[in-house]
């Protein structure tokens, strides 16, 4: 007996929806176990599973003392996944992040080139303050973020799977810091602001943090679950009206090619195709974390701008006059809202 193109669609689809319900639930035991660690900041958790979700990298911008490298560590504990951090300093060479040859000889006098792997050979890499790290060391994470290798003494290295760079950023502090060039903020998938903590989940981290003890995040996931998470993410349906919705939002980023005054007149470059694929990717995960089959236009407005924050510039006289980018990416959004 053979199966019809209908009943074999029907059949992926609720294969599909199973396999959402199945891990559904272990999500919803990833964020019971960050939250016996992070205290409050709901959206900058999810966005930041969201990231992993997707397969990418995040920027998380913040003033000290906001849980940023708690919640990398934490994350690296939940998931299970091999983490290390790099603190960046003016100081700090390529090497110290890539690795770096060195010359060997062996008991028979042989001479021979030994490779040492550097911090990146890991699976969640944390780059603390990244903008104090000299352009020099900050190319050498681009190749890393978007090839997932790097290339030491003319020879290619491949990184561990999943590989995925969490890095912060002070928005305070500009003195001895090197701002990110566009192309490597473009590899971030998302740009998370980290705010200040709400009253209550303040009061809950000011009584659970200065005790006798304190709670520690456990394992909940594998590499390899976290990896199956991410197949499973570019396999949700993504719907016509949210597909269009992606298109019209990045397109009208463009000031040469945007049909709103305000991007025209107060954007000197807008986001590119990359900013819609991160879109693509990101609502599906969002999706996925909510339990839902599918996306909706409500996910692509409320990623819209951690998604695009980063990828746009406002022009000199925009700046001059006050001009945030929230205010034209709410001009972007306004007719999905």
């Amino acid at each position: 007996m053979t199966t019809t193109p209908t009943e074999r669609t029907d059949g992926a689809a609720a294969g599909l929806a199973e396999q959402i319900d199945e891990l559904g639930d272990k999500l919803k035991l990833v964020r019971e176990s960050i939250g016996q660690v992070i205290f409050g900041q709901q959206e900058v958790v999810d966005q930041t599973l969201i990231t992993l979700l997707s397969g990418g990298h995040a920027l998380l911008i913040g003033v000290p003392g906001l849980a940023k490298t708690r919640l990398v560590e934490t994350l690296g504990t939940v998931f299970g996944l091999e983490d290390k951090r790099v603190q960046c300093t003016p100081d700090l060479m390529p090497a110290d992040i890539l690795g770096s040859e060195v010359l060997e000889e062996s008991e028979s006098g042989r001479r021979s080139f030994r490779f040492i792997p550097g911090p990146v050979f890991c699976q969640l890499l944390m780059a603390d303050e990244i903008n104090r790290a000299s352009p020099r060391t900050q190319s050498a994470l681009l190749q890393a973020m978007q090839e997932h290798r790097v290339t030491v003494a003319g020879h290619a290295h491949d990184l561990p799977a999943p590989f995925h760079v969490l890095a912060t950023q002070n928005p305070l502090e500009q003195e001895g810091t090197y701002p990110l060039p566009e192309a490597q903020l473009d590899r971030f998938l998302l740009e998370i602001d980290v705010g200040y903590p709400e009253l209550e989940a303040e009061r809950q981290m000011l009584i659970e943090t200065t005790g006798p003890e304190q709670a520690e995040a456990t394992a909940v996931m594998n590499a390899e679950e976290l990896m199956t998470l991410q197949r499973l993410v570019r396999r949700v349906p993504v719907g016509e009206s949210v597909v269009e919705a992606i298109l019209a939002l990045v397109r009208n980023g463009r000031p040469e090619a945007s049909e709103l005054d305000e991007v025209r007149s107060q954007v000197a470059w807008g986001p590119g195709p990359r900013a819609s694929q991160a879109l693509m990717l990101a609502v599906r995960a969002r999706a996925l974390l909510d339990g839902r089959l599918a996306p909706s236009v409500d996910d692509v407005v409320a990623l819209a701008r951690p998604v695009l924050k980063h990828r746009m510039a406002l022009s000199f006289a925009a700046r001059a006059d006050g001009v945030t980018l929230d205010h034209i990416i709410a001009h972007l959004t306004a007719p999905y809202a």
